[in-house]
C-alpha cells in the first residue's frame, strides 16, 4: 500500500488521473497534481490536494520544478479522446511523447524513487486486431510494432523510454496497457468521449428527448473489452506496489460487440430498442480488441471485479444526473 508519500500525479485533472488522486488521498498521501486545463475544467478537485498547477508539461522546466522532493511520479497525461479525436489529429497525440521523455528526465535528476507510465491497448499490432470477437493480447503481441498510428506509435515509444531510463539509469517504472477505462467523472461530449460515454449520453438524449433513434458509428459489429475504472485503479497500484516493471494489461476479458452494449445502456436507461443509424463513414478503430488477463492474473493476483452491466448502470446514472443539472456543456470537454 503507498501511504504516507509525496506523490506527483500529471494529467491529474483529467479522468483517470482524477480517480487516482481521490484514491491516493485516502492513505495520507500527500498529493501535487498537475494537468495543462485550466483548474476549473478539471473533472474532479480535491480540497486536501497539497498543490494544483495548471501547466504545459511538455516544458522540461516545469518539469523540474515540481518534481523536486516527491517521492513518486504518476504520468497519466497524454493528448487524446475516442477514435473521433485520435483518428484525426495524429500530431497532437504524438506530441505527448514530450511529456514523457521530460518527465522522465526530470525524474531521474531529482531522484524519484518510482515512476509510473500509462500506456494503451492502442500499442498492440493492428494486424492482430483484424476480426471480431478476436482471442485477447498478451503482452508479447505489441512486436513487431505497428500499432494504432498516431497516438498508439506515441504510447510504444513512451514504454521503450521509460524501460531505457530504468536499465540506463536505475529508474524504477512500472507500465500499464490499459484497455478502455470507462466510468463517471470523465468525458462524455465534444468529440474526445469514448464509445461507453457517448452511447450513454445518446440513448439518455434520446430517452428524454422521446426520440426512438440514436447514431452508431462503424456497424456496431466491431468488439472491445472494457474495464470500470474503479478496478482499473485497484489494477494501477497493485501493480505500482510490485516488483514487475515489464508492460503488463489492466482490463477485462468481457469482450461485447458495441451492438451489444447498446443493448445493455437500453436496458439499463429502460426505454423500448432503438432505431439505429449506422455511420459507416466514421472513425472505428480496429475491427476487434481484447485483453489477455494470463500474466497479470499470474504476476499480481490480480483481475477485474465489475461486470461491465454494473459499470455501465454507474456511468449512465452519472451522465444522465450530470446532462440533467448542468446541461451537455460541450465546452466544458473541449477546453485543452
Amino acid at each position: 500500500m503507498i501511504k504516507n508519500k509525496k506523490i506527483l500525479i500529471v494529467g491529474a485533472g483529467g479522468f483517470i488521473g482524477g480517480h487516482l488522486v481521490k484514491r491516493l488521498l485516502m492513505n495520507d498521501n500527500i498529493i501535487v497534481a498537475a494537468d495543462i486545463k485550466p483548474k476549473e475544467y478539471w473533472f474532479q478537485d480535491f480540497d486536501e490536494v497539497d498543490a494544483h498547477y495548471s501547466t504545459d508539461m511538455k516544458d522540461i522546466i516545469k518539469c523540474r520544478e515540481i518534481t523536486k522532493n516527491i517521492d513518486y511520479v504518476f504520468n497519466m497525461a497524454c493528448n487524446m479522446g475516442g477514435m473521433g479525436f485520435i483518428e484525426n489529429n495524429k500530431a497532437e497525440c504524438m506530441q505527448s511523447v514530450l511529456i514523457n521523455t521530460n518527465l522522465l528526465i526530470a525524474s531521474r535528476e531529482n531522484k524519484i524513487k518510482k515512476y509510473f507510465f500509462s500506456s494503451s491497448a492502442c500499442a498492440y499490432n493492428i494486424q492482430k486486431q483484424q476480426g471480431v470477437f478476436i482471442e485477447g493480447l498478451k503482452e508479447e503481441d505489441a512486436y513487431p510494432a505497428n500499432p494504432e498510428d498516431g497516438y498508439g506509435w506515441e504510447k510504444l515509444f513512451s514504454e521503450r523510454m521509460c524501460r531505457h531510463f530504468m536499465e540506463d539509469y536505475g529508474l524504477e517504472v512500472r507500465i500499464a496497457r490499459y484497455h478502455n477505462i470507462y466510468g463517471p467523472y470523465g468525458t462524455y461530449d465534444g468529440g474526445r468521449e469514448k464509445a461507453p460515454a457517448a452511447l450513454c449520453r445518446k440513448i439518455f438524449l434520446a430517452k428524454s428527448n422521446k426520440k426512438n433513434k440514436i447514431e452508431v458509428w462503424g456497424d456496431g459489429k466491431q468488439t472491445r473489452t472494457f474495464l470500470y475504472i474503479d478496478d482499473c485503479i485497484d489494477g494501477t497500484l497493485k501493480l505500482f506496489d510490485s516488483d514487475y516493471s515489464s508492460p503488463v494489461n489492466i482490463g477485462s476479458d468481457e469482450q461485447v460487440s458495441i451492438n451489444q452494449m447498446v443493448q445493455l445502456i437500453e436496458k439499463i436507461s429502460e426505454i423500448k430498442e432503438l432505431e439505429k443509424v449506422y455511420l459507416l463513414d466514421k472513425p472505428k478503430g480496429v475491427r476487434g480488441r481484447s485483453s489477455n488477463n494470463d500474466l497479470v492474473k499470474k504476476v499480481l493476483n490480480w483481475s477485474y471485479q465489475i461486470s461491465l452491466g454494473i459499470g455501465l448502470k454507474k456511468t449512465y446514472d452519472w451522465i444522465s444526473s450530470d446532462i440533467s443539472r448542468s446541461g451537455s456543456n460541450i465546452n466544458r470537454f473541449t477546453k485543452p
